[in-house]
């Protein structure tokens, strides 16, 4: 990825939690722990994990800086959502944590100097070594592919009343 490209990711990365907050303002209330099926998640729990996602991604990027060629750990979501019953989560508090998140990431983004990007760590989930690109590549489409499974959500909630 060159500078350019990076910094656009980087830009897309810092405004996701914007982008969150407007999708789910045209969320209505009763679709917020509505389940399209039992095994996919409510809107409750898509926030849920984005909390818990976006604190890893920023440990992740830490560690990516400081200690490249390190281990990151890895986490099975759907375990974590389903064992911390994400359901029982405040969701105000998950978007506070969202919103922390991404904006001290973000900052921090903005200010490392060109050599930084080339480190790579250990991830568990991949072969080869896991680079600063794949992580802004993964993390600058994080939000907005939820903002998508948000309004699928809703859609479905709506077609199912809708017909019945």
């Amino acid at each position: 990825m060159d500078k350019t490209e990076r910094k656009e990711k980087i830009e897309l990365y810092g405004c996701g939690f914007d982008l969150l907050k407007a999708a789910l303002a045209e969320v209505p209330h009763e679709v917020m722990k509505w389940k399209p099926e039992p095994t996919e998640w409510s809107v409750h729990e898509i926030i849920i994990h984005i909390a818990d996602s976006e604190s890893n991604a920023a440990l992740r990027a830490r560690k990516l800086i400081v200690e490249p060629g390190g281990i990151l750990m890895g986490y099975d979501q759907a375990l974590w959502a389903d064992v911390l019953n994400y359901h029982d989560h405040n969701f105000e508090d998950a978007l506070e944590v969202t919103r922390l998140a991404r904006k001290t990431t973000y900052e921090l983004l903005k200010r490392q100097p060109e050599k930084v990007f080339t480190h790579a760590i250990i991830h568990p989930e991949y072969e080869a070594p896991y680079t600063f690109d794949q992580w802004i590549n993964i993390y600058s489409r994080h939000i907005p592919g939820h903002i998508e499974q948000i309004r699928e959500n809703v859609k479905k909630y709506t077609r199912k009343n809708v017909n019945m």
